[in-house]
């Protein structure tokens, strides 16, 4: 458990020595030329994105609980589709199928006579609001999804309270629904505002000069670490203050909610209003799911038939992909098991032992360049090391053994998913009964054999889910793997990012159909979890 407390706070503590020991015409320079704009940009990125993902997600939510319509059951799971879908690989379909001379402009160029994109165009998705809307409707099934069971859980009877009162179905929803559900809107939203900071290939393509944009090309294009790490800082902070902010949040809308009653009832919608209410709530799932999975299956399928099997190069950096994420699955489960179990068994814990399994799963506010940023110096000094040891040893010292492997990469995702891994084997263990382990207690097993004979085979579903989601997550990661790849060495995610800048969609689109299929299956698991848990 201190590992992995360890593993996280490193990064952090030399992140902030990284950056103020540069001189202050650094902060100087960057203060008048790089952070107003990126600043700026990133703001109203955040700003509008959490706009639009609660907007969809609290209304998608409300929609599917409160009211019944045609194909509402099948639609209250596929609003979450669009998660399998990252960021970048929405704005890199998109860009092709809004292109000038795309099938979707063409299209509207035919029905209106004209010839060619000089005489009619769309307007550029390169811009802020394009992205804003992008980003929004791929991000908003986390509000979604927190929001959907704290209203599927709401007491009818506070909705009925309410219409007693003289509050209409509007009224109540605003007055008693919403507010009851501000403290799940909260931990969505968060979610969401961390993933939008976090990226950026959907930025970059999109042509928005993000703080998370600064960071990449200060540091690759520039070769200006000090400044990559002073801007990287302040995405930190911005971390920091938005999960304060979603904490306090919490604390301050706690509520009781008093005897148990009966969950919300549907209201049968019959006639147009049944058929406006499936398309509002299809349309998400078309524009952000369905489009771009459409448009990477015919892509890939053209590709395919043309050329035949894909590139070997694309085939190997589907096999770095595979083994890197197995890798950091491996070594994230391990570490979070041994986390969650140690609190569980602590009986007195010191302060600072309560404080570790905390400040483990604090890696996922690291936005991906912040972590790699904070990475190289330990890593740094961890192979000066390893070179002082074959060198005591008469061993080769050329070549660097983390820095040069995949390893490096593997360790970046623990750091950033821990907290994934932490929290489904916590919930696991939640679910055993102390009576389990106190009869073990009683037959002499030691803690080993307790957790070997015990917690371990009751883990199964646990440690399952918990594996499912960091091999996908590890897999789509985008920011982190650019930093910190070893040279020549792709994954799906970096093929697909120097694809679409080389304006190459073909090859690009066999990868981006690659993590997409991977990405879903946790979709489904978590879609399987909801049913379960609303109906």
């Amino acid at each position: 458990m201190l590992l992995a407390g360890v593993g996280v706070l490193a990064p952090v503590l030399a992140l902030l020595g990284l950056a103020f020991q540069s001189s202050a015409g650094h902060w100087t320079h960057l203060l008048e030329y790089v952070l107003p704009h990126a600043l700026v940009q990133t703001v109203l990125l955040l700003v509008g994105v959490g706009a639009v993902a609660t907007a969809l997600g609290v209304g998608g939510a409300w929609l599917v609980t409160a009211y019944d319509f045609p194909f509402r059951r099948t639609l209250s799971w596929a609003l979450l589709l669009p998660l399998a879908v990252p960021t970048y690989i929405v704005a890199y379909a998109y860009l092709d199928i809004l292109h000038p001379i795309g099938p979707v402009q063409g299209a509207i160029r035919w029905l209106l006579g004209y010839d060619s994109p000089r005489d009619f165009r769309l307007p550029d998705l390169r811009n802020l609001p394009g992205a804003i809307l992008l980003l929004g409707l791929v991000l908003y099934p986390y509000v979604y999804l927190t929001t959907r069971s704290m209203f599927a859980t709401q007491a009818a009877s506070l909705l009925e309270a309410a219409r007693l009162l003289g509050h209409g179905p509007r009224s109540a929803f605003f007055h008693v629904a919403l507010p009851l559900a501000r403290p799940a809107i909260a931990v969505g939203l968060s979610l969401v505002l961390l993933e939008t900071l976090n990226d950026i290939g959907a930025s970059e393509f999109l042509g928005i000069q993000t703080l998370t944009v600064s960071v990449y090309t200060t540091w690759v294009s520039r070769s200006d670490l000090a400044g990559a790490a002073q801007i990287a800082l302040l995405m930190l902070l911005m971390s920091l203050m938005m999960i304060a902010a979603e904490r306090h949040g919490r604390r301050q809308l706690r509520y009781s909610g008093g005897r148990r009653s009966h969950p919300v009832q549907p209201k049968r919608l019959r006639g147009t209003a049944a058929w406006i209410a499936t398309a509002l709530a299809a349309w998400p799932i078309v524009i952000g799911f369905l489009v771009p999975a459409a448009y990477l299956l015919i892509q890939s399928a053209e590709r395919l038939l043309q050329e035949g099997l894909p590139s070997p190069h694309l085939l190997q950096a589907g096999l770095n992909t595979l083994s890197v994420s197995l890798m950091a699955t491996l070594i994230t489960v391990a570490l979070g098991l041994i986390v969650a179990w140690s609190a569980r068994i602590m009986r007195r814990p010191a302060p600072w032992q309560q404080a570790l399994p905390r400040l483990a799963t604090l890696g996922y506010a690291l936005p991906g360049t912040v972590l790699a940023i904070g990475l190289l110096f330990p890593l740094m000094g961890l192979e000066h090391g390893l070179v002082v040891i074959r060198s005591w040893l008469g061993l080769d010292t050329v070549g660097l053994i983390l820095m040069g492997s995949p390893i490096v990469l593997a360790l970046a995702y623990a750091i950033r998913f821990m907290a994934i891994s932490v929290g489904s084997i916590e919930a696991g263990l939640t679910r055993i009964a102390p009576s389990m382990e106190q009869a073990a207690r009683l037959l002499n097993e030691t803690l080993n054999g307790t957790l070997r004979r015990v917690h371990l085979p009751l883990l199964k579903p646990a440690l399952a889910t918990a594996a499912l989601l960091v091999f996908v997550d590890s897999m789509k990661e985008l920011p982190a793997t650019l930093l910190l790849r070893p040279m020549n060495f792709e994954t799906l995610a970096t093929w697909l990012y120097g694809e679409a800048a080389r304006g190459s969609y073909e090859e690009g689109a066999l990868a981006a159909l690659g993590i997409v299929l991977a990405g879903l299956a946790p979709v489904i698991l978590l879609s399987r979890v909801q049913t379960r848990k609303t109906h």
